[in-house]
């Protein structure tokens, strides 16, 4: 299964990525929903909130480590229930997703931005994001939640 899902998602991110890249002109921006959210071409060559801006090669490297890392220590999470399995492939989806845009096209594509206008005409904005980064943040708060429910309570230590 969790092969499954990351071949879902590494495939869902790549080909909404090519509508992108065919649809909108680099830093195009398109208006879905006014004072709310655009479809965007933009690209990223740092990480999260374009933290590390400018370097790609060494994000790649990192995302790398960490594909490996993850699947060498995989039997260490919860991957004997489907929940396990999903967020698994759920991060090794999105993190492959990403590491292919960092080696064919030297920085990750981000497409999705939700923003607010504010009253003098500018805008405040989450920083825009892709499918292969919900998969990600999804697969990793799956694992938070799965190792907090079933974390054991505290025993009572008053007598």
């Amino acid at each position: 299964m969790m092969s499954w899902v990351a071949l879902l998602v590494l495939t869902a991110d790549q080909i909404t990525k090519q509508v992108v890249l065919h649809y909108l002109e680099f830093s195009e921006q398109r208006v879905v929903w006014d004072g709310f959210f655009k479809f965007v071409h933009w690209g990223n060559t740092g990480a999260a909130w374009s933290m590390f801006y400018g370097n790609n090669r060494l994000l790649a490297g990192i995302a790398l480590a960490a594909l490996v890392g993850l699947y060498l220590i995989r039997h260490h999470f919860d991957t004997h229930t489907l929940l396990g399995q999903i967020a698994l492939g759920l991060m090794f989806g999105g993190i492959l997703g990403n590491l292919v845009d960092r080696l064919l096209m030297g920085h990750v594509v981000d497409f999705l931005y939700f923003y607010v206008r504010q009253r003098g005409g500018g805008e405040v904005g989450f920083p825009a994001f892709n499918i292969a980064d919900m998969a990600i943040c999804s697969g990793v708060s799956l694992i938070f939640i799965m190792s907090w429910r079933n974390e054991p309570a505290p025993a009572n230590t008053t007598a």
